[in-house]
């Protein structure tokens, strides 16, 4: 007897997927969506928003999501180190204001820095302000050590995109080692066999564990690796270049690159573009985030997902309004799903031959 196919759970539609079918942005489709007062946006531009939501079943999602807290005083407080660095605070604060207002609850935001004095002071003013929960975030996942005066809230905590020692709070992050290896075994199943990457700094988890992931790829494939191949950058642009054209210069140069994240992929284009190469037909290209910028580089890029959104809704509908004292939560690991678009082939012969001439040292 044949067994029943199954189906993969489908992705979470985000206001960004409407915003790329319908051509306009993100902002836009947030004011259309919500029927936001006061904004001068044409009719034309609302009927599309409004078909590609639905064509992409956005609406059916949104409202099928199950408001699972309710607190007494309907607000809740979102402690955040960082917001203007890297838009991963604002995509986890919009997956918990979803969530949030399907439950009737309102948000509350505020901006740390990690501060010794300023934190306590902002936290007090959230409680102050009548919250009956908290969502505590860093931007770089990490473990941490968490203040006192969070252990001594009395009221639902969790953590989100960090975790303490000692798990006494619900928390989530992203699952950095399987997004590494799902990102590397998209190039190993697309031929490729002499695979770089190029890291972000190195004392970083995320970093870490994507390189983690990589090595995994390729010991699952019988890949020897190369330490040659491992170039750590900063996560940034000229990061992404410089690493490039020394990964060029090899004697034996890859025919793929894992850029870990997409920043560092847009640095990576550059050099091969100076370089004289096309992506894929030369060399396959990798990246990590799916930062808007991703889908528009040409060609657009293959990268990953954090899934800060679904971070942002996962807090939300853990917050655990009984108390859990003395109890050990573990670490929520979400998906970093790849999104597949267009600058990964099979390498070619004649891109091999392209490489060993492509770039001379000085």
């Amino acid at each position: 007897m044949r067994k029943p196919k199954t189906q993969n759970k489908p992705a979470r539609v985000t206001m960004m997927d409407i915003a790329a079918a319908a051509g306009c942005s993100q902002a836009a489709v947030s004011f259309v969506l919500n029927n936001t007062p006061g904004t001068r946006i044409s009719q034309q531009t609302r009927d599309r928003v409004w078909e590609a939501a639905r064509a992409l079943g956005y609406m059916e999602k949104t409202y099928a999501t199950k408001a699972s807290y309710s607190g007494l005083d309907n607000v809740i407080g979102f402690a955040v180190d960082q917001l203007a660095t890297s838009p991963e605070a604002i995509v986890a604060i919009e997956g918990a204001r979803q969530a949030s207002w399907n439950a009737g609850n309102v948000l509350l935001v505020t901006q740390t820095l990690s501060d010794p004095v300023m934190e306590p002071k902002a936290i007090e003013a959230l409680t102050n302000g009548g919250i009956s929960a908290l969502i505590y975030m860093t931007i770089y996942t990490r473990q941490v050590e968490l203040p006192s005066y969070v252990r001594k809230l009395n009221i639902p905590t969790v953590l989100l995109n960090c975790y303490t020692a000692d798990h006494a709070f619900p928390a989530v992050v992203p699952s950095e080692i399987a997004g590494g290896q799902s990102s590397t075994r998209h190039l190993i199943m697309h031929g490729h066999h002499r695979i770089a990457t190029i890291t972000g700094e190195i004392w970083m988890q995320a970093a870490q564990d994507r390189l983690t992931g990589y090595r995994r790829a390729l010991a699952t494939a019988d890949i020897p690796f190369d330490p040659e191949l491992v170039i750590e950058g900063d996560w940034s642009a000229g990061a992404g270049y410089a690493s490039t054209m020394k990964l060029l210069a090899l004697k034996e140069p890859p025919t793929a690159i894992f850029c870990q994240n997409d920043r560092t992929a847009i640095g990576c284009y550059e050099a091969l573009k100076d370089a004289g190469l096309r992506i894929p037909q030369d060399m396959s290209v990798v990246g990590y985030d799916d930062e808007e910028i991703s889908r528009h580089l040409v060609p657009p890029l293959t990268t990953s997902v954090l899934p800060h959104l679904a971070m942002g809704q996962w807090a939300i509908e853990h917050l655990n309004p009984e108390s859990t004292s003395g109890k050990r939560y573990p670490i929520a690991k979400l998906e970093c799903s790849l999104v597949k678009r267009h600058s990964v082939a099979t390498p070619r012969a004649e891109a091999r031959q392209i490489l060993d001439g492509a770039y001379t040292s000085p």
